[in-house]
């Protein structure tokens, strides 16, 4: 009697090139803090920047190539934790908040406690866009996505070490900055993802405005001369466009009418 057909064993292996650059990414936010605890602050924001392009492309590269795994989803969100969750936080921890303990003991704990709370912040971010893929509309994301958080600050950081300023004479305005990105994290506030809303995307061959192509060169010039302040104006702008938006929402609803009015 003949066996019943099996079904073929299924592949145990993983595909090489999105998660090789979702490891490129880790590495950079573990190079930042290594760079941030040796003093190199501009290297390590510098770092957190590079981590934020390789997560940009890993996904995108895996979408494309039709490898996207659910093993690329958790170690992309495992990275993410230490490039834009451990690496931010260290990085403004070792630049300003460290010196907090200058001013006493409980500042001191209030300190690294801010950088703790961003971390945690960035993990349960992380850990609520998981568990809400594929529910919620894509045009959005609901809170600051992590890599924006992280930009936030270490653009701050990079642009403040870069006009002479130290950390200790802006420990205060880091602590907020720290603990005001991470609760952006975990808010409800709506920032769009850039993703669009049409349901037939434009072919990549489809002319764009003339101006596109100036805004895009501009941007590039911008980033050569002057790139910490340009990505501190983009990141701050993106970072405050979630709290404007709700109040324009807010501003937008009619009060209800009042009994006098109704009759």
């Amino acid at each position: 009697m003949d066996e019943p057909s099996r079904p073929p064993p299924r592949s145990r292996g993983i595909y090489l090139l999105p998660n090789l650059l979702t490891t490129g990414g880790m590495f950079s936010g573990f190079y930042a803090i290594l760079a941030a605890a040796s003093g190199h602050f501009e290297t390590a924001c510098i770092a957190v920047f590079v981590a934020a392009l390789f997560d940009g492309v890993d996904g995108r590269i895996a979408r494309l190539t039709g490898t996207s795994t659910q093993f690329g989803v958790q170690y992309d969100s495992l990275a993410d934790l230490v490039s834009f969750g451990m690496a931010p936080a260290l990085v403004m921890y070792h630049w300003a908040l460290s010196t907090l303990k200058l001013d006493g003991v409980p500042m001191g704990k209030a300190g690294w406690s801010a950088a703790f709370l961003y971390m945690a912040c960035a993990a349960l971010r992380l850990a609520r866009f998981n568990a809400q893929v594929g529910v919620v509309d894509k045009r959005w994301f609901i809170g600051l996505a992590s890599p924006a958080a992280a930009a936030v600050v270490v653009s701050f950081v990079w642009t403040m070490d870069h006009l002479g300023y130290s950390g200790e004479q802006l420990r205060y305005v880091a602590l907020a900055v720290t603990v005001i990105a991470g609760l952006l994290m975990v808010s409800r506030l709506r920032y769009t993802s850039f993703k669009g809303g049409r349901s037939n995307p434009s072919p990549p061959g489809e002319r764009v405005p003339f101006v596109l192509l100036l805004v895009v060169v501009l941007t590039i010039v911008a980033l050569y001369i002057y790139p910490s302040v340009l990505l501190l104006a983009v990141t701050w702008l993106y970072a405050l466009s979630g709290p404007a938006l709700w109040a324009w929402n807010r501003l937008r609803r009619k009060p209800p009418a009042s009994p006098t009015e109704a009759t």
